[in-house]
């Protein structure tokens, strides 16, 4: 059986540094730091202060009071996102078959603030349970990828992944092959998440995951310099319009890239840390090549998973050398991390797109907030610090690992006939 194409058509974006692709875009290649006191909570008695938060989007204009009242963020920025992306794709939605139009989603949590002030009203009570009736329908992962389907009268496949901060890569992954093997035409797919709760970041805090670096938030998130001292919790949503490359065609549709492989492995080692020497990392990027029918020296730009965290961090680029070997000192290596923090599962689709909009554009955005050299890390690799770099990029590859040791990666090309 021959494997049909698959293209991204549409983008969509809300994010800590801009509120669609075009403000994300300009975040990233003038280095805009999403990092700023967290506005949700009081955070006096939390070590960790400062997250990067959605900013000055007016959600009470986005959605009326009912509506907004039966979703949690994470899914209004689904919501947010996904029209985005599908306005953008120009789908005609009055005569496209929406019985081959899907949703395949990731989110790592979903929604935890719904849980997290739902349990706290009955801890607060009487002991009876009075709960609000959309608690469940709110706070469930899957509800996001239903809401998107439900506005659009998409009937095909529908689903969240949940890979922890590999979701929304898992979800393009799993995008990818219904396409390729020609059960959908189309399929949105991304992610989204708001863990900057009480919850999410009194959770981190404990696993010891999350910089305390309160003095400085805009530059808390700095991996691979040596004083990196864990991840900046982030939030929001990314989404993609992924569709087989004939129907894109027929209908003149406008394309930024072709999705050529996808990979997947574990790391079977251990539930939060990294294998020190990358294994896992080293499987699922040849995984990916192998997917894709691509050579080691075919790849001009990786979007490393690149946390902050001092385990993590290294690991990947030791991964890397190995996977890339002689060739790693000519790939532009960069993490995006460095300005919209961590965005959990919503961190493949987001990174993805910035990989496809680099490719576009030709500029790989930087690896901002880069100060002192790391003597664990190959000073010959180019991880473009603090300045974007002017780059012809014909193939980006983007990494995305979770707790759990799941690791994803997907490979993207220039479109070509």
């Amino acid at each position: 059986m021959e494997l049909k194409r698959v293209v991204v058509t549409g983008l969509g974006a809300l994010t800590p540094i801009g509120n669609n692709i075009e403000e994300y875009w300009d975040g990233l290649v003038h280095g805009k730091s999403g990092g700023a006191p967290i506005t949700y909570f009081d955070t006096e008695k939390f070590k960790t202060k400062f997250a990067c938060e959605i900013k000055n989007f007016d959600f009470d204009a986005y959605f009326d009071r009912k509506e907004k009242r039966r979703l949690d963020r994470f899914a209004q920025y689904a919501m947010v996102a996904s029209d985005e992306a599908i306005k953008d794709s120009s789908i005609d939605l009055d005569t496209v078959n929406k019985h081959r139009v899907g949703v395949i989603w990731g989110a790592g949590i979903g929604g935890l603030e719904t849980f997290q002030e739902e349990v706290k009203n009955f801890a607060n009570g009487d002991g009876t349970p009075r709960f609000n009736p959309f608690f469940i329908p709110k706070m469930i992962a899957d509800i996001a990828p239903g809401n998107i389907s439900i506005k659009h009268g998409f009937m095909g496949p529908n689903y969240t992944t949940v890979s922890a901060c590999a979701s929304s890569a898992n979800a393009m992954i799993d995008a990818l092959t219904y396409l390729r093997l020609g059960y959908s035409d189309v399929i949105v797919t991304g992610g989204s998440e708001a863990a900057v709760t009480q919850a999410g970041m009194g959770g981190f805090n404990a696993m010891h995951a999350l910089s305390t670096n309160n003095e400085n938030p805009q530059t808390a998130s700095r991996p691979f310099d040596a004083n990196r001292d864990g991840f900046v919790l982030g939030e929001g949503a990314g989404a993609l319009v992924l569709e087989e490359y004939e129907h894109a065609k027929a209908r003149g549709a406008k394309i930024y890239a072709e999705v050529i492989g996808g990979g997947m492995s574990s790391d079977a080692y251990h539930m939060t840390a990294p294998h020190p020497e990358g294994t896992g990392v080293v499987a699922v990027m040849e995984n990916c090549l192998q997917n894709a029918g691509l050579n080691p020296e075919d790849v001009d730009a990786i979007n490393t998973h690149g946390t902050s965290t001092p385990l993590g961090d290294v690991a990947e680029l030791k991964a890397i050398t190995k996977v890339f070997g002689e060739h790693a000192k000519n790939i532009n290596i960069n993490s995006t991390k460095s300005m919209t923090g961590h965005l959990l599962g919503a961190a493949g689709a987001v990174e993805a797109i910035a990989s496809i909009l680099a490719m576009k554009h030709s500029l790989v955005p930087p690896t901002i907030n880069h100060e002192t050299a790391d003597e664990n890390i190959d000073p010959s690799l180019n991880l473009t610090l603090n300045k974007a770099q002017k780059r012809e990029v014909n193939v980006a590859m983007s990494n995305t690992f979770g707790f759990g040791g799941h690791n994803a990666c997907v490979l993207f090309k220039k479109i070509s006939e």
